[in-house]
């Protein structure tokens, strides 16, 4: 019988379900570490006397050596002022497959859209009117 006094088994997303996927391996994960332990307390006697060994090598090698001169301070670069880049506004008239066919002036609209027609006439591919923004030097 079920836990939950019921004839069906419990839904995964119920209360239950920590109680039917408990996590066994902290026993193993405990075992390792007992072991490190034990190893742990008999190294640091072999390491201090090769610490102290090591400590008066590089003492030694720090009295032969001559000081150095200390390096000069970097130069901290300033960032560069970013240009503006202006941009003008015109009307381009552009195929199906997006390639420019005219531009014309931001305010010759009309224009533009009257060569749109014109190329689209007579059962050729659509031609259409998008605005456009190129940089300008100045």
């Amino acid at each position: 019988m079920w836990p939950c006094n019921s004839t069906s088994p419990p839904s995964l997303a119920g209360p239950f379900l920590p109680i039917l996927f408990m996590a066994k391996k902290t026993a193993k994960k405990k075992a390792p570490a007992k072991k490190a332990a034990t190893t742990k307390k008999a190294a640091p006697a072999k390491k201090a006397a090769t610490t102290k060994k090591a400590a008066t090598k590089k003492a030694a090698a720090k009295e032969a050596e001559p000081k150095k001169k200390k390096a000069a301070a970097k130069k901290k670069s300033r960032a560069r002022a970013v240009k503006e880049i202006r941009l003008k506004a015109y009307w381009g008239v552009f195929s199906q497959s997006l390639k420019r066919v005219a531009l014309f002036e931001f305010n010759e609209r009309k224009l533009a859209e009257k060569k749109a027609l014109d190329l689209s006439k007579g059962g050729k591919p659509p031609h259409f009117v998008q605005p456009v923004k190129e940089a300008i030097e100045g």
